[in-house]
């Protein structure tokens, strides 16, 4: 039998099966009414993890909702093509395919080989989860020079391996390994 979740018991990143349709919570806020036998509310912001839409709608406190039958399974990127990006089930061995959709812009940060979390609903791949850092080879990086100071921050553009660019320090040269966050998009050190 499945589990269930009262309404009044989500939390921020809690997973929950709405509609046949598995969600992320990403806010949730009760609200107590101060009249007699009002009833207590629950708002959520809540991502579908199918559509990766983001919506807010409100919910009784001891309304229901099913635990989702999701997965989270590690597996490593081998290559993209028309057809999608192609990963490999470090479990079962088996190569997944997600459509660009279900991948977003998570291209940017990886590289043949990559580890990743791969969720899947059902059994079938619905997304992926990236590390909080990667770490990415600069192929370019603007000539710095030390008085290069007018912008104010002391960075300067510089282009990683995957075709992805951000801002880094002067100090950074081509060749190096950088740490890159993922939620974020910037430089978060040398590797």
């Amino acid at each position: 039998m499945a589990v269930l979740i009262d309404a009044i018991d989500v939390k921020r990143k809690t997973l929950f099966e709405l509609e046949n349709t598995p969600y992320a919570c990403l806010e949730a806020e009760v609200t107590s009414p101060t009249a007699r036998g009002a009833q207590t509310l629950v708002r959520l912001k809540m991502r579908n993890l199918l559509t990766s839409a983001v919506f807010e709608k409100t919910f009784k406190a001891n309304d229901k909702f099913k635990e989702p039958d999701l997965q989270i399974v590690p597996a490593s990127y081998l290559y993209s093509d028309g057809d999608g990006s192609h990963f490999l089930d470090q479990e079962s061995y088996e190569t997944l395919t997600l459509t660009d959709k279900m991948v977003g812009n998570a291209l940017d940060f990886l590289i043949e080989g990559a580890l990743i979390q791969l969720h899947k609903y059902n059994g079938n791949p619905i997304g992926l989860q990236l590390p909080i850092f990667v770490e990415l080879d600069v192929v370019y990086a603007e000539p710095g020079s030390r008085g290069d100071s007018s912008s104010g921050s002391g960075t300067k553009l510089a282009k990683l391996e995957t075709g992805l660019e951000i801002r880094v320090p002067l100090f950074i040269k081509d060749g190096e390994k950088v740490k890159v966050s993922t939620e974020n998009r910037e430089f978060a050190g040398r590797a």
